[in-house]
């Protein structure tokens, strides 16, 4: 019997186990045109403008369909990004922990400037199904507050957020939707989030919400459902945040593993 070869584990532990590559050596045309780009794009750098499809079609020997193929696959992984007419590679994802830091903390950790655009700001009737997540009788008024995710004025998500009006009565003359939730709550209302329960899900985005967040409807998000309680567990909010599955990824802390 022959010795199995043992492949070499790449550097980036975060990277496929032999580039993706099956062990039997045999990989789709794309594939192979997509690893070529990728190596292609650390030469060039962050904002990097790639040659045209012609030229790299040309330079590999494929197809533009091929190479067509390739890039649709690298600005799905959020490797590279459009640009006007043109394609650039993209800088790294933004990294957003799963916890009740805010937004706002998430962004200025990276560097950037976060933001808000706001899209509404209304009181509606809660449904049964709300009414029950927020503790509160089918009927009972709710704000709906919707915006705009930013990061250095790059449109990145997209937050709806529900919260009972007779707990913020006064949320729409007093909040800033250009400013942290959280930062209103705890500052100007001394409401404390003290935990809850978030799901984290991928889906791909209605034509509505890719029309607000700026992206392609196939482009995969990431949509996490939080529900916010105070210290004495009772509801504060109820948050549906769709992101960019190019532009996010998300870490969390794990505790000690325990035999079962």
């Amino acid at each position: 019997m022959s010795r199995r070869e043992i492949p070499q584990l790449p550097e980036d532990s975060s990277a496929p186990i032999r580039d993706g590559v099956p062990e039997h050596g045999r990989v789709p045309k794309y594939y192979a045109v997509k690893a070529e780009i990728a190596l292609l794009l650390g030469e060039l750098g962050e904002g990097g403008a790639l040659p045209a499809e012609r030229e790299l079609a040309e330079r590999f020997g494929a197809a533009r369909e091929t190479v067509r193929q390739a890039l649709r696959e690298l600005l799905l992984e959020g490797r590279v990004r459009r640009r006007g007419r043109a394609t650039v590679v993209a800088g790294p994802k933004l990294t957003q922990p799963l916890s009740l830091d805010s937004y706002t903390e998430g962004v200025r950790r990276r560097g950037l400037l976060p933001g808000r655009a706001l899209i509404s700001l209304d009181r509606h009737p809660a449904p049964a199904g709300l009414a029950e997540e927020l503790d509160l009788m089918t009927g009972e008024p709710v704000w709906h507050l919707e915006r705009v995710l930013l990061a250095d004025d790059e449109r990145v998500g997209l937050e709806s957020t529900f919260t009972p009006v007779a707990l913020l009565p006064d949320l729409a003359d007093e909040f800033d939707p250009a400013t942290s939730f959280y930062r209103y709550l705890g500052e100007d209302r001394g409401l404390v989030c003290a935990g809850g329960e978030e799901r984290l899900e991928t889906v791909l985005a209605t034509p509505r919400e890719a029309l607000l967040i700026g992206t392609p409807p196939a482009l995969p998000m990431l949509l996490i459902h939080r529900l916010t309680r105070d210290p004495a567990g009772r509801p504060l909010e109820r948050v549906r945040t769709l992101y960019r599955g190019d532009r996010f990824s998300f870490t969390t802390t794990l505790g000690q593993v325990t035999e079962q």
